[in-house]
């Protein structure tokens, strides 16, 4: 499904990701872990093709970037991001915000679409239970609100895979667990797509979620099965701290060794 070797990404003399090799198999729930500033938006980018490599490979859905046209293969791909959300037309509504990713547009202009299409959107608004608010401007929205209408637009085209890139930020602890059961609902469903998560919160890592990647300062830490490398070590080494590693009921939290 992803298929990233030795990627490196430069702006002027800022080194965003350094040698960074990483493999999704389909059917793999992955959690992208790190601080501020490690790289993760930027692989985020990489992995739903809206950035090339200044060196390295990147193969997306078996598609490698700069031998395919993207705009083909971006519909493929369903991606929650502030990026996204920013780009959507303040007065849009949310049921246009969710309807126009059939045409991979953040905006509703001049396309066609059919009621088919407008259906799915409604029904994947309620799915996400923010049904009643489908023609209420995506600006007057809440957080929690626009969250779940992301989310709902990146389900819209039926992706293979699911990029999701920070989904619990600025939400409030209610909004967050909600978004966390509900993520883990999705990612339990058999019919899922294979799905990252990107976040700098261990709180905000749903049950189901299999694999993990730690990164930082633009670096691979480590990356596997959730149950062999999500460790204090490696956390701390992550995070730059010394932390202990708790976990209960599938949900994990860390705190500061004494």
């Amino acid at each position: 499904m992803l298929d990233i070797r030795h990627a490196t990404v430069r702006r002027g003399r800022k080194l965003l990701l350094d040698d960074v090799s990483w493999t999704v198999g389909a059917d793999e729930r992955w959690v992208v872990l790190g601080p501020n500033g490690a790289g993760k938006t930027t692989l985020m980018q990489l992995a739903a093709a809206q950035m090339f490599p200044t060196s390295g490979s990147v193969s997306v859905l078996d598609e490698t970037l700069g031998a395919v046209d993207v705009f083909e293969l971006r519909p493929r791909i369903g991606f929650c991001s502030n990026a996204v959300a920013h780009s959507i037309p303040l007065r849009e509504t949310a049921l246009n915000a969710v309807v126009t990713a059939a045409y991979g547009v953040t905006g509703r202009w001049r396309e066609d679409y059919e009621k088919l299409d407008e259906r799915r959107a409604f029904d994947l608004l309620n799915a996400w239970g923010v049904g009643t608010v489908f023609d209420r401007p995506f600006s007057t929205l809440s957080e929690g609100e626009r969250k779940r209408v992301q989310i709902a637009r990146a389900l819209m085209t039926d992706p293979e895979l699911l990029l999701f890139d920070e989904p619990g930020a600025g939400l409030d602890l209610a909004g967050r667990e909600s978004l966390v059961a509900s993520m883990s609902e999705l990612v339990a469903w058999e019919g899922a797509p294979t799905s990252v998560l990107v976040t700098h919160h261990l709180e905000e890592i749903p049950p189901g979620f299999t694999h993990v990647l730690l990164l930082r300062d633009g670096q691979v830490i480590s990356a596997g099965e959730v149950s062999q490398t999500l460790t204090s070590e490696n956390l701390s080494t992550t995070f730059d701290m010394s932390l202990e590693l708790v976990e209960r009921n599938g949900r994990y939290s860390a705190f500061m060794k004494q």
